[in-house]
């Protein structure tokens, strides 16, 4: 077993391992299927997002017996991932899900693979056809370790009921320590059927499982004297940062050091947006000011980050001029991407604690950073190419502003989980992400059909907050059947759809480079005969009525003058999930932007706007 991952913030109770501390033992006679239903009471799940099916089917008659387990019945296995995976980021703690055999478990694979993408602790169990009948094609059945082997952490075949708590015990521990990551445990039918002894906490081993957590002083102490050294250094901060719950080491050592910070799209919020220090989201559409950054810079801290194309563009040209400190509890991204000039493998939390006392020493020492200098560039910059945009010169709704209030007006500790496309990088720009846990998306997979089952996962682990899912009108369709589900449970999250009649980002894309030829992306039959575009209440599907069907409130906004009244009145609704079909204006495009394949130094701030940076003294 390979250790592939970053510490979870709130770690899952743990079974005693092997050389562990004594506890007293709970033993009871149950069945596989009880067995199974223990174990996760004992780990500490309270909720499983599922569907059952015949060979899962033992596990939920147990259920039903005052089970410390809330079970929430989605409409389909994909949306249990994915809701899974949104109480995983809201909360902290393992996600659960769990599927019947064949169909019911390969519907898992894309929020399984979306979860190993982005590091989210998750535990996928499955039911599987009884021991004697695998390997047989028999009804329902798919090899579905084989399957996700490339997208989990690790996976289990279980078919000896006495090994279902050590598993689901190994389960949680490998799925929320080291970098977390989807695990999955498939089960036969015939071991949730027999009878067996549960005992509590089990014996586990997992010998090839070490990850390395605390940082080596040597490397350490290398880095700080780098950051004192540079002239331009810039805190490149990735998703690990949440993961390790290090976000408040790490504003410490910003500002210690004084050095800008960027945050990745799936760090939003790591860093509080609004501090002076923050330049922006880096990437294919990040703020100019954070891209250009990286590009200048001489000192690349990269904490939990990994380099990912969407941040670097072409990679050869990536910050040609920075020495880079590379800090990852995964080995493996320590130079896959860009070499490191210092790499430290450990927990993000260890690593930025000890880089503080480590740049404090430096600092007692005479030593200090002076970047006068790099902050003139970094502040002309960005009041030259702030993030904005225009309104439509039809007096239609804009994409970004209904964004942006909904930001505005929503409460400070709201939750946003996005979909995939145009409207998701509106929503890590115009939404300000001042605390951590906040900003849930798909970021490493880009899933559509992310954002409704994410969002109800995150209200059904954060219940007393305020819970909105920014959709895109073609994400929305992919999995709003599990609207259903938040009516009929009591998950009374709010949606918006960001309503272009398109699908917006891939539109943008033929707009840029493929001529205005658009090809299989407009959502609605098109316009009339004579050039007109359907009405909102005439295109199909109507999203209002749909949504209405499925038990929500819903209602429709196209006048900018009406945007704040409904937004508010949504917010005033907390009883059932609502829907508002924001109708905007389909040309809208996401800027600043640098094209697929292309160096960051080509980012464009506007259509045909190519930001002027002045000389820079290593250029």
């Amino acid at each position: 077993m390979t250790e592939q991952a970053t510490g979870a913030h709130h770690p899952q109770p743990r079974a005693r391992t092997a050389g562990g501390p004594q506890q007293p033992a709970t033993v009871e006679h149950v069945t596989g299927a009880q067995s199974l239903i223990r174990a996760l009471e004992e780990v500490g799940a309270d909720t499983v997002f599922g569907i059952p099916g015949g060979a899962i089917l033992p596990a939920y008659d147990p259920m039903m017996d005052s089970s410390k387990v809330r079970h929430v019945l989605v409409r389909h296995e994909q949306g249990a991932g994915h809701a899974a995976t949104g109480y995983a980021q809201a909360t902290g703690k393992v996600g659960v899900c769990m599927a019947t055999s064949g169909p019911g478990a390969t519907n898992l694979v894309t929020p399984i693979a979306d979860a190993h993408m982005d590091s989210v602790p998750l535990v996928a169990i499955t039911g599987q056809v009884a021991s004697k009948a695998i390997g047989t094609d028999a009804f329902q059945e798919a090899d579905i370790c084989g399957i996700t082997m490339p997208i989990t952490k690790h996976n289990f075949l279980v078919t000896d009921p006495a090994e279902i708590p050590r598993t689901i015990a190994e389960a949680f521990h490998i799925a929320s320590t080291g970098r977390p990551g989807p695990v999955l445990v498939d089960i036969a039918k015939d071991a949730l059927q027999a009878q067996t002894v549960f005992r509590w906490p089990p014996h586990t081993e997992l010998p090839g499982y070490r990850p390395v957590t605390k940082p080596h002083a040597k490397q350490i102490r290398e880095a700080a004297r780098l950051i004192v050294e540079s002239k331009r250094p810039v805190l490149y901060v990735g998703g690990g940062v949440l993961k390790a719950g290090a976000t408040a080491e790490l504003k410490v050592l910003a500002e210690l050091t004084g050095a800008p910070v960027t945050t990745t799209l799936m760090a939003l919020g790591a860093f509080p947006d609004s501090h002076p220090q923050h330049v922006g989201m880096p990437g294919m559409h990040g703020a100019v000011t954070a891209v250009t950054a990286l590009q200048k810079s001489d000192l690349l801290i990269t904490l939990g980050a990994r380099f990912d194309d969407r941040v670097t563009g072409k990679l050869d040209s990536f910050a040609p001029y920075a020495k880079v400190v590379h800090a990852d509890i995964d080995p493996a991204e320590i130079g896959k991407n860009r070499a490191a000039d210092v790499p430290i493998v450990g927990d993000a939390r260890e690593v930025i604690a000890d880089l503080i006392v480590a740049v404090q020493a430096e600092h007692d020492a005479g030593h200090k950073g002076d970047y006068t200098a790099w902050w003139k560039d970094l502040n002309r910059w960005r009041d030259t190419y702030p993030l904005g945009y225009e309104q439509p010169d039809d007096g239609s709704l804009s994409p970004q502003q209904v964004i942006e209030r909904i930001g505005q007006l929503a409460p400070a500790d709201t939750i946003y989980a996005a979909g995939v496309g145009q409207h998701q990088m509106w929503a890590a720009h115009f939404i300000h992400y001042e605390q951590p846990a906040t900003w849930l998306n798909s970021g490493g997979a880009g899933t559509m059909g992310y954002a409704v089952p994410a969002a109800m996962g995150a209200k059904a682990g954060q219940p007393d907050r305020t819970v909105w899912a920014i959709d895109g009108d073609g994400c929305f369709q992919m999995t709003n059947q599990e609207l259903v589900t938040c009516a009929l449970n009591n998950i009374p999250i709010k949606v918006a759809i960001i309503n272009n009649g398109a699908l917006g980002m891939v539109r943008q894309w033929q707009t840029l480079f493929y001529n205005q030829r658009y090809s299989n992306t407009v959502l609605h039959s098109g316009p009339d005969a004579d050039g007109k575009q359907p009405s909102a209440g005439t295109r199909i599907p109507d999203f209002v009525k749909l949504s209405e069907a499925m038990g929500c409130v819903a209602m429709r906004c196209e006048d900018p003058a009406e945007l704040d009244a409904v937004i508010a009145k949504a917010n005033a609704i907390n009883d059932r999930p609502v829907v508002v079909d924001f109708i905007v204006h389909e040309d809208a495009q996401v800027w600043p932007m640098v094209a697929a394949g292309t160096s960051n130094d080509e980012v464009m701030a506007a259509r045909g706007v190519r930001p002027d940076f002045g000389d820079n003294e290593d250029d």
